[in-house]
């Protein structure tokens, strides 16, 4: 029979986001069998058996009683469904959600556990974390020991990186910034690669060069003490092509509307707290 003990970690949803942490508990040594993936989808668990050798449920039952944490991986319009089920075998677990938009109050509200002594941890991870190179805003309630954070800081090693906020609020700001943010990149990637085209380059061509060019620059940033600015600086020679490309920037306002737009998204990821949270 499989170790059902206090140190399972049940997943709740099977997805990309369940699959990339199972993955990396696994290849970091933890038993297979101490890790319960539940979700409906036939193809979920059976890939999740396949890949790493879990237990899987179609549905939530007595299996999970005893769980140490439990990790809320479906999609936010589906959480009240999800969590009805589980309520009442998941009292005593450490709580971790890598839902957009569903706070802790909520969670608490739908496992019936008094807010004060809820133990819960929101993080807000992005994309890039499928292949190791992301990074997780972290927030967690009053309740939750510096062991329990320790825990979820090794549970999320695998997705790259994480960052811990003092305010639930704030993770508004960490989605409109990293969370959303792979799809800011990839927006001005298409726009380098269209300039290419118009230039006489391929459509290859202009993706390697604009691919390589953000991923240089963005490790120079990471490795360099400097600020941002300081380097932008560097390249920019007063009449030279960076100025003028960077004095059309100015011209047509785009740092202006990256702020904008960034903020519409903070607003946006308020919006729908407020809307899950009702």
């Amino acid at each position: 029979m499989p170790d059902t003990t206090a140190s399972t970690i049940a997943f709740i949803g099977g997805g990309n986001m369940a699959s990339a942490l199972i993955g990396g508990l696994v290849r970091a040594g933890r038993p297979p069998a101490s890790i319960l993936a539940v979700d409906p989808g036939d193809a979920a668990r059976h890939k999740l058996q396949a890949d790493f050798g879990v237990r899987t449920l179609a549905a939530a039952d007595a299996t999970l009683a005893g769980t140490a944490l439990v990790v809320w991986a479906v999609k936010p319009q589906l959480f009240t469904a999800a969590a009805a089920p589980c309520a009442a075998h998941l009292q005593g677990a450490l709580h971790l959600s890598v839902m957009a938009g569903i706070r802790s109050d909520a969670i608490a509200r739908a496992m019936g556990l008094a807010p004060a002594a809820a133990r819960i941890v929101r993080s807000m991870p992005n994309t890039p974390a499928l292949i190791g190179r992301g990074i997780a805003g972290l927030f967690a309630t009053p309740a939750v020991s510096t062991a329990e954070r320790a825990e979820v800081e090794q549970v999320l090693a695998p997705t790259g990186q994480t960052l811990w906020v003092d305010r639930e609020a704030d993770l508004d700001a960490v989605t409109a910034l990293s969370g959303s943010g792979p799809a800011y990149v990839f927006y001005w990637v298409e726009a380098m690669v269209a300039a290419a085209g118009q230039m006489g380059l391929s459509a290859e061509q202009g993706k390697r060069l604009a691919l390589a060019t953000f991923d240089g620059a963005t490790a120079l940033a990471a490795q360099s003490d400097e600020p941002v600015g300081t380097l932008r600086e560097r390249v920019t020679s007063k009449g030279g092509t960076t100025y003028a490309a960077l004095e059309s920037m100015r011209a047509s306002g785009v740092a202006d509307a990256v702020v904008r737009a960034v903020r519409a998204a903070q607003q946006r990821a308020a919006e729908l707290g407020d809307e899950f949270g009702a």
